[in-house]
């Protein structure tokens, strides 16, 4: 029996950020956005009319001005929105093809290998579906390997008027067509950088780099680049990636939205930052022997002294309470604070993580209690339902003074009951 041909698509939100705003805010549908980074520092993420006047990275108090004279509008980040936005547009597309690998929070890979039907029409039924439900626009790219099912993808918003947001690369003669119109630094994984020398050995587009040699290419570069060169020839090498392993570290960092001298408000922030590490901790099903807690101050200005440090605290079993790991967090504060410092930053690092039942102590030693277990999964299935913060310690604050600046940020429409959207009628 023959073996299928290999279809992979590539599904990708247009401007997901800027996108996940307009969802709430139809006024806004014409309208340039930019999305600012934490502390509203600067441009991470733009609208696709807002990308001529404003590049990514760009510090936001030096481009104010030029985003008012364009009527260009500016969010602060709001992670929270756009991460349910991501979990509702991957949940829909994994419910219509076999199998998906998340890429990242705005694209995902699907196998439609031996899919029957048009999966042209296949790719604008996910489109409109999509749109449909959750407001966000996507593009949808198909082809025989992942490398040019990327570049699809890239084809359809670059010719969008054209494609109506889906391009099928199988056919030989649209695929060569895209290849000799797209530049090598369009190729997913090569940049600017790698095709700057590409481009000394005469390689300009992506017809050249699927023309080349991929054994000169090994030999020159890498066998990443290798394998990019026989994909866009049409031959897989990339299947879907396997779900990550555990991490075996987690961390939370933050920037304060201020300078910070006491004690106190430097502790609440670390016991949030502990629960914000214990839930993803938990979230993995795994459980921390060690913290490390570091707190610092800015690092830049020459006129304020400078200080940092860190420390590590063992924990008297291997837990995922949140208590506990607060509890041992904020002793750890204590012991770093220094009076005269104005802090900018404080870290929190789960170390030592490991899976529930990998570890094997002795008969005597100490181990987490069941009603600890009880405890946290109350707590995490309340905050889950009614959003983050519902339930947490009496150390951790609602709407501290010191959180991020984030003097433009939208309603949290999707994971906050007292922010859910309200359409009044007539």
């Amino acid at each position: 029996m023959t073996k299928p041909e290999r279809v992979f698509a590539l599904v990708d939100c247009n401007s997901f950020y800027a996108s996940c705003e307009r969802v709430f805010r139809p006024d806004l549908k014409n309208t340039p956005i930019v999305v600012l980074s934490n502390n509203d520092g600067a441009i991470i993420a733009r609208s696709y009319d807002a990308k001529p006047h404003v590049k990514m990275g760009e510090p936001y108090f030096q481009v104010k001005d030029r985003l008012k004279k364009h009527g260009i509008v500016a969010f602060s980040s709001n992670y929270a929105l756009y991460g349910d936005m991501s979990q509702r547009v991957m949940t829909l597309i994994e419910s219509m093809v076999p199998a998906v690998e998340i890429y990242s929070i705005d694209e995902a890979f699907a196998d439609l290998t031996g899919m029957p039907g048009d999966l042209e029409r296949l790719g604008r039924r996910i489109r409109a579906e999509v749109y449909q439900r959750t407001g966000i626009p996507v593009g949808v790219g198909i082809a025989s390997t992942k490398t040019l099912a990327k570049l699809a993808n890239h084809a359809s918003k670059k010719w969008q008027d054209n494609t109506g947001g889906v391009v099928d690369l199988r056919d030989q003669v649209k695929r060569e067509w895209v290849l000799k119109k797209c530049e090598a630094s369009d190729v997913w994984g090569i940049g600017r950088r790698l095709s700057a020398h590409l481009e000394t050995m005469g390689i300009k587009t992506a017809w050249d780099l699927a023309q080349a040699d991929p054994w000169t290419l090994r030999k020159k570069f890498s066998i990443v680049v290798e394998k990019t060169a026989r994909e866009l020839a049409g031959t897989s090498c990339l299947d879907l990636d396997e779900p990550d392993p555990p991490k075996q570290e987690i961390c939370c960092s933050r920037m304060f939205g201020k300078r910070l001298t006491e004690i106190a408000p430097i502790k609440e922030a670390v016991a949030t930052y502990t629960a914000r590490a214990a839930e993803k901790l938990r979230r993995q099903n795994s459980m921390c022997k060690k913290i490390r807690v570091s707190i610092r101050t800015g690092m830049f200005n020459p006129e304020e002294a400078k200080y940092a440090n860190g420390i590590i605290v063992e924990l008297p079993y291997p837990t995922d309470d949140t208590r506990l790991m607060t509890n041992a967090a904020s002793e750890a504060v204590d012991r770093l604070y220094r009076a005269g410092f104005r802090y900018s930053k404080a870290e929190v690092l789960l170390l030592n993580l490991c899976q529930r039942g990998e570890y094997t102590d002795d008969l005597f030693a100490v181990s987490q209690p069941e009603s600890s277990e009880r405890v946290m999964t109350v707590l995490d299935s309340i905050n889950a339902k009614w959003g983050r913060g519902t339930m947490r310690l009496a150390s951790v604050p609602t709407s501290p003074d010191w959180g991020m600046r984030r003097e433009m940020m939208s309603q949290s429409f999707t994971t906050r009951v007292d922010q859910l959207w309200t359409v009044y009628c007539k």
